[in-house]
């Protein structure tokens, strides 16, 4: 079932990118834990979940924030689609370097700390209006689609990642 959480009602658009944030937190934190080590398996995992998380957001539920949201939301969106702009241009300068590296490990605190920030203005600000905007039928019916796109641009690793197996 698509959007589905973990007692198997359908999660709406907010819990599931809030659920997405989570992993890539605890992520960040095996990078804090190990800051003067090799973090190049842990980035790539970082990598993947960003990756996925910035296109779902970028083709489902931001175009419907921009659409259907008030000014506010809309500048807040707008906002978060240039917060992801930068994102996309450290995480292939990141990949690019050695794990046990000085730059890889300084581009990836700012990665760390550009995201933190994101989401906590996702979470802080663009949610509760998100919240107040739209009923939790669309809310539902955002987190359908955008599970969906997970699992289409992600195949067999999105849905284990969404709890869909």
């Amino acid at each position: 079932m698509f959007g589905a959480g973990t007692d198997g009602t359908q999660q709406n658009a907010i819990e599931l990118l809030k659920t997405d944030h989570d992993k890539v937190e605890a992520l960040f934190a095996r990078v804090k834990k190990n800051e003067d080590g090799n973090n190049s398996d842990v980035f790539r995992q970082i990598k993947q979940e960003l990756d996925v998380h910035a296109h779902i957001e970028e083709q489902v539920f931001y175009p419907h924030c921009l659409q259907y949201g008030d000014e506010e939301l809309q500048k807040i969106v707008r906002e978060g689609l240039e917060e992801h702009a930068q994102v996309k241009i450290l995480l292939p300068e990141i990949a690019a370097l050695s794990g046990d590296s000085e730059d890889f490990k300084a581009k990836l605190k700012v990665l760390i700390e550009d995201v933190e920030h994101h989401v906590e203005e996702e979470e802080g600000e663009m949610f509760s209006l998100v919240e107040d905007q739209f009923d939790e039928e669309m809310l539902i019916r955002l987190g359908s689609l955008l599970d969906a796109e997970k699992v289409r641009i992600g195949g067999s690793a999105a849905r284990s990642a969404s709890g869909n197996q």
